[in-house]
Protein backbone atom coordinates (compact mmCIF):
# COMPACT_ATOMS: atom_id res chain seq x y z
CA UNK A 1 0.00 0.00 0.00
CA UNK A 2 1.17 3.71 -0.92
CA UNK A 3 -1.62 4.97 0.24
CA UNK A 4 -0.61 8.39 2.29
CA UNK A 5 -2.73 7.20 4.77
CA UNK A 6 -0.53 4.43 5.60
CA UNK A 7 2.65 4.26 7.54
CA UNK A 8 5.30 1.89 8.68
CA UNK A 9 6.40 2.93 11.96
CA UNK A 10 9.45 2.00 13.27
CA UNK A 11 12.63 2.27 15.69
CA UNK A 12 15.71 0.78 16.06
CA UNK A 13 14.64 0.39 19.63
CA UNK A 14 12.38 -2.27 18.88
CA UNK A 15 13.35 -6.10 17.59
CA UNK A 16 13.72 -7.00 14.24
CA UNK A 17 12.90 -10.38 12.26
CA UNK A 18 14.10 -11.84 9.56
CA UNK A 19 10.15 -12.93 8.58
CA UNK A 20 8.52 -11.39 6.01
CA UNK A 21 5.97 -8.55 8.12
CA UNK A 22 6.19 -5.16 9.11
CA UNK A 23 6.00 -4.60 13.15
CA UNK A 24 3.72 -1.92 12.89
CA UNK A 25 1.20 -0.85 10.77
CA UNK A 26 -0.46 2.58 10.76
CA UNK A 27 -3.83 3.57 8.97
CA UNK A 28 -5.27 6.64 9.73
CA UNK A 29 -5.68 6.77 13.34
CA UNK A 30 -5.60 3.08 14.04
CA UNK A 31 -2.03 1.05 14.82
CA UNK A 32 -1.82 -2.76 14.05
CA UNK A 33 0.82 -4.51 16.00
CA UNK A 34 2.07 -7.95 14.40
CA UNK A 35 2.27 -10.49 16.76
CA UNK A 36 5.00 -9.98 19.43
CA UNK A 37 6.85 -12.72 21.51
CA UNK A 38 9.82 -13.27 23.68
CA UNK A 39 12.34 -12.43 21.52
CA UNK A 40 15.27 -9.84 22.16
CA UNK A 41 16.53 -6.69 19.66
CA UNK A 42 17.93 -9.27 16.97
CA UNK A 43 14.66 -10.84 16.73
CA UNK A 44 16.39 -14.22 18.22
CA UNK A 45 13.78 -16.09 20.49
CA UNK A 46 14.05 -16.18 24.45
CA UNK A 47 12.85 -18.92 25.78
CA UNK A 48 11.74 -18.48 29.86
CA UNK A 49 8.97 -19.63 32.25
CA UNK A 50 5.79 -18.09 30.87
CA UNK A 51 5.88 -14.76 33.21
CA UNK A 52 9.11 -14.35 31.55
CA UNK A 53 7.68 -14.55 28.24
CA UNK A 54 4.51 -12.52 28.54
CA UNK A 55 6.86 -9.80 29.97
CA UNK A 56 9.20 -9.28 27.09
CA UNK A 57 6.60 -10.09 24.89
CA UNK A 58 4.21 -6.86 26.42
CA UNK A 59 7.26 -5.10 26.47
CA UNK A 60 8.06 -5.79 22.71
CA UNK A 61 4.80 -4.44 22.18
CA UNK A 62 5.15 -1.52 24.25
CA UNK A 63 7.92 -0.66 22.11
CA UNK A 64 6.45 -1.12 19.08
CA UNK A 65 3.57 1.15 20.01
CA UNK A 66 6.25 3.61 21.34
CA UNK A 67 7.43 4.18 17.60
CA UNK A 68 3.56 4.75 16.24
CA UNK A 69 3.56 7.22 19.04
CA UNK A 70 1.18 5.31 21.29
CA UNK A 71 1.54 3.05 24.70
CA UNK A 72 -0.86 0.44 26.31
CA UNK A 73 -3.21 3.05 27.05
CA UNK A 74 -4.15 3.37 23.64
CA UNK A 75 -4.41 -0.32 23.08
CA UNK A 76 -8.29 -1.44 21.73
CA UNK A 77 -8.28 -4.83 20.91
CA UNK A 78 -5.70 -8.01 22.05
CA UNK A 79 -5.27 -11.74 20.60
CA UNK A 80 -3.47 -13.43 22.50
CA UNK A 81 -1.75 -16.78 22.23
CA UNK A 82 -1.01 -19.46 25.06
CA UNK A 83 0.67 -22.53 24.54
CA UNK A 84 -0.46 -24.36 27.73
CA UNK A 85 -4.30 -23.84 29.18
CA UNK A 86 -2.57 -24.52 32.44
CA UNK A 87 -0.85 -20.88 32.18
CA UNK A 88 -4.42 -19.38 32.14
CA UNK A 89 -4.33 -18.59 35.44
CA UNK A 90 -1.38 -16.61 35.42
CA UNK A 91 -1.90 -15.09 32.10
CA UNK A 92 -4.92 -13.41 33.58
CA UNK A 93 -3.07 -12.54 36.58
CA UNK A 94 -0.04 -10.88 34.58
CA UNK A 95 -2.38 -9.10 31.64
CA UNK A 96 -4.33 -6.79 34.85
CA UNK A 97 -0.62 -5.76 35.60
CA UNK A 98 -0.62 -4.19 31.73
CA UNK A 99 -3.82 -3.64 31.07
CA UNK A 100 -7.02 -2.06 33.63
CA UNK A 101 -10.52 -1.36 32.81
CA UNK A 102 -11.87 -0.64 30.84
CA UNK A 103 -10.28 -3.57 29.42
CA UNK A 104 -9.37 -3.91 25.89
CA UNK A 105 -11.31 -6.27 23.58
CA UNK A 106 -9.59 -9.22 23.88
CA UNK A 107 -9.63 -12.75 22.26
CA UNK A 108 -6.98 -16.07 23.98
CA UNK A 109 -6.06 -18.96 21.80
CA UNK A 110 -4.84 -21.86 23.54
CA UNK A 111 -2.71 -24.87 22.46
CA UNK A 112 -1.61 -22.92 19.36
CA UNK A 113 2.07 -22.20 19.69
CA UNK A 114 3.62 -25.95 18.75
CA UNK A 115 6.26 -25.60 21.73
CA UNK A 116 8.05 -22.72 20.32
CA UNK A 117 7.11 -19.85 22.45
CA UNK A 118 4.58 -20.16 25.38
CA UNK A 119 3.06 -17.02 24.50
CA UNK A 120 2.73 -14.16 21.44
CA UNK A 121 0.28 -11.34 21.76
CA UNK A 122 -0.94 -8.64 18.57
CA UNK A 123 -3.22 -5.47 19.09
CA UNK A 124 -4.97 -3.04 17.44
CA UNK A 125 -4.60 0.70 19.20
CA UNK A 126 -5.72 4.24 18.30
CA UNK A 127 -3.44 6.71 18.01
CA UNK A 128 -4.12 9.70 20.56
CA UNK A 129 -5.24 13.08 19.71
CA UNK A 130 -2.50 15.84 19.60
Amino acid sequence: MTDSIVSYPSDPATSTSHLPFSPCVAVGDLVFVSGQASVDQSGAIVNDSFKGEFRRSIENVRAVLRSAGCDLSHVVQTRNYVDNPDDLPLYNQLYREYFSTPFPARTTIVNCLGGALKYEVECIAVKPKT
